[in-house]
């Protein structure tokens, strides 16, 4: 699968430059397809498809689908792999159908089915019925699967030689294999028994460099690292970081090979996946989209709901400062310090809640290691909250012995109610917002939704209790 062409993985500088030079080739493409279109594939034959990409994304909308079709079949399915989603939906809209599939047959089988995937069914359907049946059966196959699954990342373009073959013959047939058409994954070769069940995985360099009458289940390492077709993106990913791995075999509950997952569609998947965590983070639904793609309503739709259960939320806030109005009129002096204390549990809480979430992600840490989390949280908070308290309670006497403000004849005792406070609080966010994540996971929700918003305002309200709680004991009888 190709780099979505709009991926975090571009930076803008060259982003900008590519675009400039898309932007003057543009009118040179517009005057050979009015001019010669059947010249545009020498002339054009030179530039990587990437690039292509770019200069057809620069032309009018409604001439992209002609300059596509100004290509060889196979120069324009690469072409359209890097487009944009919705310009690549837009033109195989514009296309005949026949003219769609015989594009998209091109394509890679997972690019293929991604594709489809992003259409409109009734017209994924027009298309599928054009491809020829072989493709059609394989492409039918990838979208019976979850598109974050390892079954919807893998392609079934894979190199598999029989164990029971010598290397000459197995070299013979990669040839073949490699003159025959494309194949995404030639670096890893993989051993299969009669029945097409994985016995070993080599590399070409192996493969090549085996003594000559060798077999090749003398040649392949028995261990194989495999994945299921239901199995996450995450696991897939976790498993190509650990092992170092090209690619990742899927294999079926007889450990027959099905396709693999190379590491480029693993890269994919972990930008999307970091992707969908961040915008949660910022406590919003996913987009699913790219920012400058998706409509307007819809991003309405995907920031609105999350918005209006914060703002609820946050409306407990007020309903806790209600319940102590009366020590809040006594003592205004303490609405002074609201802002320091809430801000202090809520980035507490944020800090506990990234952590812990990126360690579920990486597999560090699992629902049972709550406890030793707990463990290691709570005394953390302690030492985090005593350290902030100590800082506002030397600022309180400071300002108050140099004549900055005059809080009150009994500032030492505001300072300790500050203090205390601020380690209650802070002891409390980052218990809360490292324990947060596993009761979401528990419970079936994806941890990422325990966003930082939320955890700030579970620890807004609860930080105002405590607040007040040890303010009535410190000062009850002095100030209140």
């Amino acid at each position: 699968m190709k780099e979505p062409r709009h991926s975090p993985l571009h930076t803008p500088s060259r982003d900008d430059e590519v675009r400039g030079v898309a932007a003057l080739l543009a009118p040179d493409i517009l005057n050979l397809l009015d001019e010669s279109p059947e010249s545009i594939a020498a002339e054009t034959e030179e530039m990587h498809p990437a690039d292509l990409a770019d200069v057809a994304e620069a032309l009018p909308r409604e001439r992209v689908a002609e300059f596509l079709t100004a290509l060889p079949s196979e120069r324009a399915a690469d072409v359209l792999e890097y487009l944009n989603e919705e310009l690549r939906s837009d033109v195989l809209e514009a296309m005949t159908t026949r003219q769609a599939a015989e594009l998209v047959t091109q394509m890679t089988p997972d690019d293929r089915a991604d594709v489809l995937e992003e259409l409109e069914e009734d017209r994924a359907d027009e298309i599928l019925s054009e491809i020829p049946e072989q493709a059609r059966e394989e492409t039918e196959r990838l979208l019976a699967y979850e598109p974050e699954s390892a079954g919807g990342l893998m392609t079934t373009e894979f190199v598999s030689v029989s164990e029971d073959s010598r290397v000459e013959e197995a070299l013979a047939a990669v040839r073949r294999i490699a003159r025959g058409g494309r194949r995404e994954a030639m670096h890893a070769i993989y051993a299969t028994d009669t029945e097409g069940r994985v016995k070993g995985v080599m590399s070409l360099h192996e493969l090549l460099a085996a003594p000559e009458g060798a077999f090749v289940r003398d040649v392949a390492w028995e261990e194989v690292v495999s994945v299921s077709p239901t199995a996450d993106r995450e696991e897939v990913a976790q498993l190509t970081q650990n092992y170092d791995l090209v690619a990742v075999p899927v294999v079926d509950d007889e450990h027959r090979i099905l396709g693999v997952v190379t590491v480029d569609d693993v890269i994919d998947a972990l930008v999307e996946e970091h992707t969908e965590d961040v915008q949660r983070f910022g406590g919003m639904e996913a987009l699913d989209e790219p920012y400058m793609q998706i409509s307007f309503w819809r991003m309405i739709r995907k920031r609105g709901g999350w918005l209006c259960a914060l703002f609820v939320s946050e409306m407990l806030t007020a309903t806790a400062m209600q319940h102590f109005q009366v020590e809040l009129e006594k003592a205004i002096m303490l609405t002074l310090f609201i802002p320091l204390i809430m801000s202090s549990g809520g980035n507490s809480g944020s800090q506990a809640t990234s952590l812990i979430i990126r360690a579920m992600a990486l597999g560090e840490v699992h629902l049972r290691d709550w406890w030793r989390i707990a463990s290691r949280e709570l005394p953390a908070g302690l030492v985090l909250g005593a350290g902030l308290g100590i800082i506002g309670f030397f600022r309180i006497v400071a300002w108050q012995k140099l004549g900055i403000f005059d809080y009150h004849e009994h500032y030492m005792l505001l300072a300790t109610t500050v203090a205390v406070a601020l380690t209650g609080v802070v002891t409390f966010g980052s218990l809360a917002g490292s324990m947060l994540p596993f009761v979401l996971r528990r419970v079936g929700f994806d941890p990422a939704s325990a966003s930082a918003p939320f955890v700030a305002t579970l620890v807004d309200v609860t930080g105002l209790s405590i607040y007040f709680y040890v303010a009535l004991f410190f000062l009850r009888g002095t100030l209140l």
